[in-house]
């Protein structure tokens, strides 16, 4: 039994990473089951609710009870204080909050001037006073929500072994296959693109690279909140932003502009920065 214990306390961060695809695909998987989930079938709006809670609660579940299970008490603390910790520098919740709105607008208003099916869903929105609420609101609550565990556990403990980059690609690339659920059904929108082809880009071309750069501003800030409001206007700006209407290799090309925007950025501020590891008995 202590030998399982040891192997459970070296592993927790893959443990949180399968009690989190557990909640969220099985959640998913039951509120509307394979035809809901391929895309067979549409999803009656009444259970859109049960859909977005089932995949907000994997990671936050998993956070949550990980962090009871492996820290404890402590463990509970440390995230209570990370996520309350918001004196530090302005120029950190601008870096936060305006990234992934600067560089999504500028690539839509670029592509824009080739075609209008990439003019910003703001813009063609008749009511845009309910879209900007909306959109910061469910913003603001998947942030919250799925970096209860993203940041607040499995974060700090992929820092005790591996570099910025290096923890911010694994958890990209995890964050990346935790979302396949929500695309599979957009593989019918692939048009000339293969679909399989379409989905790893949907789920790995710019979740990586935005997470290295969340990952690079966490150790400079080391807080919680802050990671928050940097995931939120990246899942706002789904709803504020991007089309609803692009697809095929219309949604290919932007992906990728965004992809390579985001990991030219993250080049720049790794490699002007020192490289720090963090030490053995840092964090939770």
């Amino acid at each position: 039994m202590a030998e399982d214990g040891k192997f459970f306390k070296k592993n927790a961060v893959l443990f949180y990473f399968a009690l989190s695809l557990i909640i969220t695909w099985g959640g998913i998987f039951l509120a509307v089951g394979w035809d809901g989930v391929l895309g067979n079938t549409e999803i009656p709006d009444a259970q859109m609710p049960i859909l977005y809670a089932v995949t907000l609660l994997g990671p936050s579940i998993a956070g949550m009870v990980s962090i009871a299970v492996f820290d404890g008490k402590a463990g509970l603390r440390s995230l209570f204080a990370r996520l309350g910790k918001g004196r530090i520098s302005f120029r950190w919740y601008l870096v936060a909050l305006l990234t992934a709105p600067i560089v999504i607008m500028s690539l839509l208003l670029i592509f824009s001037q080739f075609s209008d099916a990439f003019l910003p869903a703001i813009f063609t929105e008749t009511n845009k006073a309910t879209l900007l609420l909306t959109g910061i609101f469910m913003g603001l609550v998947v942030g919250f929500f799925e970096e209860l565990g993203w940041s607040g556990f499995a974060l700090p403990r992929l820092r005790r072994k591996f570099s910025v980059f290096e923890s911010g690609l694994l958890l990209g690339l995890f964050w990346g296959l935790w979302h396949m659920p929500l695309f599979v059904a957009s593989t019918k929108m692939s048009g000339s693109v293969q679909p399989v082809l379409y989905l790893l880009i949907l789920l790995f071309s710019f979740l990586p690279a935005y997470r290295v750069l969340m990952v690079w501003v966490y150790e400079r800030t080391e807080s919680l909140l802050i990671m928050v409001l940097m995931h939120a206007p990246l899942s706002a700006s789904q709803l504020l932003l991007i089309p609803p209407d692009i697809s095929g290799v219309q949604l290919v090309l932007y992906d990728l502009a965004f992809a390579g925007v985001l990991w030219l950025a993250a080049a720049v501020v790794l490699l002007s920065s020192k490289k720090k590891r963090v030490p053995a008995d840092k964090g939770v």
